[in-house]
């Protein structure tokens, strides 16, 4: 347990240490910008598809330990699953350059992911937002615009309880949903670097 946390560790500094040469991407506030992708099945998904919603990005790589961290913890089904009934949308995305359709389906039969999980193989979604690890989040509000973006939580290491975490994705879809501006609109990301196309 130990190594492994000391390998999480030396891996979000080497995330961090990455991040800062990474894109512009998109303020909070800015209008999101649109794409259109296809998701794990085949099938075409458009952020316009949407409009009117409030959104959930995630940003994932399966080879990637904090992402395998948080689906055996179950973090995103919990998140979906929280706010299912408020009607919140949300859309995964991989811009890791060696995974296609084939790849993103064996990992969302794998996790049991029932939303989408969008090939975004070139990496132009993901240099559009700025998107700099995996995972990283963004929270659209239903106006189109980010609201947040950053860490879906405060436990890098993975080593506090989950009651003892702030998941500022959670806070922040609460706050939107009750009309509230997000307290904490933008956190630094953590987790491997996205395996941007060269």
């Amino acid at each position: 347990m130990i190594k492994m946390l000391k390998t999480l560790t030396l891996m979000t500094m080497i995330a961090a240490a990455g991040a800062a040469v990474s894109n512009a991407g998109v303020d909070n506030g800015d209008q999101a910008p649109s794409f259109a992708l296809t998701d794990a099945a085949g099938s075409k998904v458009s952020l316009s598809d949407y409009s009117g919603k409030v959104v959930v990005l995630e940003w994932t790589n399966p080879d990637c330990p904090f992402v395998q961290r948080h689906y055996q913890e179950g973090s995103m089904k919990k998140l979906t699953s929280a706010y299912s009934d408020s009607g919140v949308v949300f859309l995964t995305v991989n811009s890791t350059n060696y995974m296609d359709r084939d790849a993103n389906a064996a990992f969302a039969k794998k996790e049991g992911i029932s939303w989408p999980l969008l090939v975004d193989q070139d990496g132009a979604v993901g240099h559009a937002y700025g998107a700099q690890t995996t995972p990283h989040m963004f929270i659209i509000n239903k106006d189109g615009k980010v609201v947040y973006q950053g860490a879906i939580d405060d436990d890098p290491r993975g080593s506090k309880d989950a009651a003892e975490r702030t998941n500022y994705v959670a806070q922040a879809l609460d706050q939107v949903l009750a009309g509230k501006a997000v307290s904490t609109p933008e956190t630094t990301p953590y987790g491997c670097s996205v395996k941007y196309k060269k």
